[in-house]
């Protein structure tokens, strides 16, 4: 690929060497050429005027104008893709889910604190979260509605799509219910799409796998617990599972259930290795759910990088009753993970993002 095809990034951080460290990162690749260096928010937002970037790679924590006012100001202004870099601290995790709600694509967990020295043990990481920002369409970054759904609409909408295949046995509104729902790249903002639209009153316990190091889960549970009607927490081992409540896997911990008399309870797993590098894996959510059959399952897969999820779903499908519901291409940040279940044949709903709280509502009792 010549330098004229190549996207052109440019690198915001307070820090002369993790500016160096995180250029030098780019020198290799095919696909990403770093165009610019620039000291704090103030700096990025003259630099991508002169510059013109097609993606950021930005410090949460610096001087004169922090990586969030400068994310706020960027997506109103000149918007771009934008991969934050932050710290693992509590303040660090709340200051991410804020970028992402302001339109960050994703961001990377520094190993060691502000700056660090050992920044080169996520290089893979960054460079692959940099080239895929760097393809991702701005008008989907853009800040999206989130006004509730009309709660009362499940009852008139008649159940479609129901495929009559030999997987499918007929549909009973009044069996027992679990949502499961699974994403990655683009996950918080479509999570909080969601999630904030489930009545407190649904009959349903909801389990959430979103690929996410430790430290961040637990942030994105409070936000989204905030927002919402029903009770959002991080998911801790023995944790009852309750109609009216969303589980999300802590990250660094495979989530698996268990039955004991007539309840079922959250089984965290940090000693079973990563499924193609996530830990949590939706793949494994899926595939223990499927061993158990006196409840319907409701499977979600959202905006993600790769293909977690489509093994889990074949077993889901083969082992009981089961509606597959996928995000569109059109309101996916990335169309990954998604496309890969949809190319299963399995997938019963293709729905947009703002329609996925509503289709799973006409599922459930």
């Amino acid at each position: 690929m010549d330098n004229k095809s190549k996207k052109k990034l440019l690198v915001v951080d307070d820090s002369a060497f993790m500016r160096k460290l995180i250029s030098d990162f780019f020198v290799d690749s095919k696909s990403i050429e770093v165009v610019g260096i620039a000291r704090n928010g103030k700096d990025a937002i003259e630099k991508i005027k002169t510059l013109q970037p097609d993606v950021l790679t930005m410090d949460v924590e610096m001087p004169v104008m922090n990586g969030l006012e400068a994310l706020r100001q960027i997506m109103l202004e000149t918007p771009v893709p934008v991969v934050m870099l932050s710290s693992t601290t509590k303040s660090g995790a709340e200051s991410t889910m804020q970028a992402m709600d302001y339109g960050a694509v994703d961001f990377i967990a520094k190993p060691s604190g502000t700056i660090s020295l050992d920044l080169h043990k996520v290089k893979m990481e960054l460079v692959e979260k940099v080239e895929h920002a760097a393809q991702v369409s701005i008008n989907k970054m853009q800040k999206r509605s989130s006004l509730p759904i009309s709660y009362g609409i499940s009852k008139s909408i008649e159940l479609r799509n129901i495929p009559e295949n030999t997987n499918t046995v007929k549909w009973d509104k009044a069996k027992k219910k679990m949502v499961l729902i699974g994403t990655s790249t683009g996950g918080p903002r479509a999570l909080q799409e969601v999630i904030t639209k489930l009545p407190k009153n649904m009959k349903a316990p909801v389990l959430v796998v979103q690929h996410m190091p430790a430290g961040f889960t637990k942030s994105l549970a409070q936000r989204l617990n905030q927002l919402s009607e029903i009770e959002v927490k991080e998911a801790e081992d023995g944790d009852l599972l309750q109609d009216g409540h969303a589980y999300i896997a802590p990250g660094g911990f495979h989530m698996r259930i268990q039955k004991r008399v007539s309840a079922y309870y959250i089984v965290l797993d940090d000693k079973e290795p990563p499924r193609a590098g996530h830990r949590p894996a939706v793949d494994v959510l899926f595939e223990d759910n499927s061993q158990f059959n006196d409840f319907d399952k409701i499977a979600v897969i959202m905006t993600g990088m790769g293909s977690d999820g489509s093994l889990g779903l074949k077993q889901l499908k083969n082992s009981g009753n089961v509606v597959a519901i996928t995000e569109s291409a059109s309101t996916c940040i990335v169309y990954g993970m998604p496309k890969a279940a949809v190319e299963t044949n399995l997938v019963n709903e293709v729905v947009d993002l703002d329609q996925i709280a509503k289709t799973i509502i006409q599922y459930l009792p």
